[in-house]
């Protein structure tokens, strides 16, 4: 199979996001291509909608960065951009369940550093001993010459998307479906 582009690879990416993340390119932030955002609000109520019996809020925010070869040194710049940004986002309350913090990469090339330090990522935390939720950082990397897809522990269904996404045939659709 062909290797996609960098291009190629952010927009067949977005195309699967956007779904369900509301998208926002970032053309003049590079290497920082898009943000991508996702707000879910479930509740139970009894007899009234002022009745409420529980409610929870889920936020995950994605940003998804592109360049040629990845290095230790723009992989800490862009999980420092993402935890800054996406922690000043967050607003814990007592219907705030959980906020998770995605930094996805695609590049042509890694560095086995950059690479290592991303499966390593461990960053969470919860606010008023998670009875106002948490925050959790997922990230994950497509090399798109190996067709390699490596993601941290909390990133594992990252690394699912992304390998889908990236290295999988698109489905065709014949007269048959």
């Amino acid at each position: 199979m062909a290797s996609l582009s960098l291009e190629q690879a952010a927009q067949r990416l977005m195309d699967c996001y956007q779904g369900w993340f509301d998208i926002s390119p970032c053309p003049e932030e590079a290497p920082l291509t898009a943000r991508m955002d996702f707000h879910a609000h479930s509740s139970q109520y009894v007899l009234s909608k002022k009745a409420v019996l529980w409610e929870a809020e889920s936020h995950e925010y994605v940003y998804l960065f592109q360049m040629p070869h990845l290095t230790l040194e723009t992989y800490r710049a862009c999980e420092a951009l993402v935890y800054q940004e996406g922690m000043s986002r967050i607003q814990p309350g007592p219907g705030h369940m959980y906020t998770y913090l995605t930094a996805l990469f695609l590049c042509q090339t890694c560095d086995e550093q950059a690479r290592r330090a991303l499966k390593a990522c461990r960053r969470h935390k919860s606010f008023r001993f998670a009875y106002w939720g948490w925050m959790d950082m997922h990230t994950g990397l497509a090399e798109l010459e190996k067709e390699r897809v490596t993601a941290n522990f909390s990133g594992r269904k990252s690394a699912k998307n992304l390998s889908h996404a990236l290295f999988r045939p698109l489905p065709s659709r014949g007269k048959g479906r």
